[in-house]
């Protein structure tokens, strides 16, 4: 009877210590599991910008990682095809086992263009906005005909394909050039108005005669293109 009564209390003194067990071991793995899980290796991104797809998974696999495809957009300067950004910049540390998120290339966004000669600045760069353009270079020259800050000519020509930008070339109206007034005197009226014009002035005439009788500025005064030469008229004689 003592005998058996033993053997009962050593019976349940074993189910306490088989569960301290258990959950020592349980304690012991999950610490394991858990230092396993948080110091696994950290990998440096790579820059995959303009890498192709091969290339890219190529690179990727040999840090541990992965690609993942979410997208295309336009990008002037990469292929199409090729890899266009990243969602990790490069350089960036990260554990392996992750997902490297791109967005491929649709190469340059190709559109038409619109007609820009004749246009002010101002009104070129809105409607280029709302094609979807960028005036890239603005060339300023100087004009006899086109009247200041309106384009002259333009590059692309109106409705060839362009791939975002173009160039512009606006009117800097004409020189200016600085000379010796001429002398107008004893010169008929279609004579003055044509040395007038050659010289890129503007003259205005006073009376009803057909001969420059006097003139303001005078002969060899200083002036400039653009100016205004004021030349009076002999008057007629009723004879």
């Amino acid at each position: 009877m003592g005998k058996v009564l033993q053997g009962g209390i050593k019976q349940l003194l074993m189910v306490p210590v088989c569960l301290i067990g258990f959950i020592a071991l349980g304690l012991a793995s999950g610490y394991i599991v858990f230092n396993l899980l948080s110091f696994s290796r950290t990998v440096e991104v790579p820059d995959l910008r303009g890498k192709t797809l091969l290339e890219a998974n190529n690179i990727l696999n040999k840090r541990g990682l992965y690609l993942k495809v979410e997208g295309e957009d336009h990008d002037p300067a990469v292929a199409p095809g090729n890899i266009a950004r990243q969602d990790i910049p490069a350089g960036d540390k990260v554990k392996e086992h992750r997902g490297i998120k791109v967005i491929l290339s649709k190469g340059p966004r190709v559109l038409f263009v619109p007609e820009f000669v004749g246009m002010t600045i101002e009104e070129a760069e809105s409607i280029a906005a709302k094609s979807g353009l960028r005036v890239n270079r603005l060339l300023s020259v100087h004009s006899m005909v086109a009247e200041k800050g309106r384009i002259i000519a333009q590059r692309p020509n109106p409705e060839e394909t362009v791939q975002g930008e173009l160039s512009l070339v606006v009117s800097a109206g004409p020189y200016i050039s600085i000379y010796y007034c001429p002398d107008f005197s004893n010169k008929g009226r279609d004579e003055a108005q044509g040395l007038a014009e050659k010289l890129g002035l503007n003259v205005e005439f006073k009376g009803s005669g057909n001969r420059v009788r006097s003139q303001k500025p005078g002969a060899r005064a200083i002036i400039k293109s653009g100016d205004t030469v004021y030349l009076q008229l002999e008057e007629r004689t009723n004879g």
